[in-house]
């Protein structure tokens, strides 16, 4: 009878250590999950990350929850210390700016080399090869999780002064820049003068003429109407593009069990994937009719020559050559290579 006792105990007791480290792992997961941006739906960037959240929660049968947090609100609007938040756990999740986390992570000035990408399979072969999996490696070193690629955009040129086809039509002219140095020594480098704040001061600043003009992918201008802001004119001319990065924190993604954190991993992927589509959108084809809807606004739209390009190109060298160490040769060695050896 004692025996029997003992026995029913000691099920008891390994039941209810079962069911308390159940429970344990079912508390692990948060009710919602915060996920940083930049800018929210309907903008490409935006819809990257709604796309994802819903993904994860279908996929997942509603165990991951995601909310989007948009303007970088987590983090007060300055989109410089979302990775640094990120990696402290104030953020969960985020789709994040090569270029907004560059402060962070040098080597992801990488994609703001000037003129380093001439098309989109030069960026394509960058994010999807070897060099894309070295930045990866590089992300998770410095302390987050990243699954997946998408993209921003080619920055293209806005001003409220006039028509831009040369280095020297730029001289004088005050353009906002995002905070990374490199976008001030370009800026400079032509001869205009760069003025480093958030896209939530920058709008305000365009409306009042204490800034020219700024760059940024043209979805941008059709969605914030930036032809009511004083931008009449377009120039593009293709510097730089800004893949953006999936990613999770560390200690968040650990706490997911390893089918879920799959399941995450492949939404992103996923996301990404559809998400380029819509960043591309109206501006891979032949008649490009972004450029067309933004010509209808009463904006004169610029597109440059080779030639006219080329000369921007040799007026930004300097700033090549010296960030080329500052990003590591190396890096940029395999991101030349990879670019000239792209399939068109």
């Amino acid at each position: 009878m004692k025996l029997r006792r003992t026995l029913l105990g000691l099920a008891l007791a390994a039941t209810a250590l079962t069911f308390g480290t159940g429970a344990v792992a079912q508390a692990a997961y948060k009710p919602e999950y915060k996920m940083s941006l930049v800018l929210g739906p309907p903008t490409p960037w935006g819809m990257a990350g709604q796309i994802w959240a819903d993904l994860v929660k279908e996929r997942t049968a509603g165990r991951i929850n995601i909310k989007l947090f948009p303007g970088v609100s987590l983090v007060q609007g300055d989109q410089t210390r979302e990775f640094s938040a990120l990696r402290q756990g104030v953020i969960d999740m985020a789709v994040g700016s090569t270029i907004n986390w560059s402060p962070q992570i040098k080597e992801l000035n990488l994609f703001s080399m000037p003129f380093l990408m001439p098309d989109y399979a030069a960026i394509d072969a960058l994010t999807q090869g070897e060099v894309g999996k070295q930045i990866f490696a590089i992300v998770e070193k410095a302390g987050a999780v990243p699954l997946a690629w998408g993209e921003n955009g080619y920055r293209e040129l806005t001003n409220s002064k006039r028509a831009i086809k040369s280095p020297d039509d730029l001289k004088g002219m005050k353009f906002r820049v995002v905070g990374s140095p490199i976008y001030s020594d370009m800026f400079s480098a032509m001869g205009a003068n760069p003025t480093q704040m958030s896209w939530a001061d920058a709008q305000p600043a365009l409306s009042s003429g204490a800034v020219d003009g700024q760059e940024n992918p043209l979805f941008l201008f059709t969605v914030l109407k930036m032809h009511t802001v004083g931008q009449k004119f377009v120039t593009t001319w293709g510097y730089v593009a800004d893949p953006l990065i999936f990613v999770v924190n560390k200690e968040v993604f650990a706490s997911w069990t390893p089918a879920d954190q799959a399941i995450v991993r492949q939404a992103a992927i996923d996301a990404g994937k559809q998400e380029i589509v819509l960043a591309r959108k109206g501006l891979i084809e032949a008649d490009k009719p972004l450029l067309k809807e933004i010509a209808s606004m009463g904006v004169t739209v610029t597109q440059l020559t080779p030639a006219e390009r080329e000369v921007f190109v040799k007026a930004t060298r300097p700033v090549y050559d010296k960030w080329k160490t500052t990003v590591g040769v190396d890096l940029v060695t395999s991101a030349e290579k990879a670019v000239a050896a792209r399939k068109k």
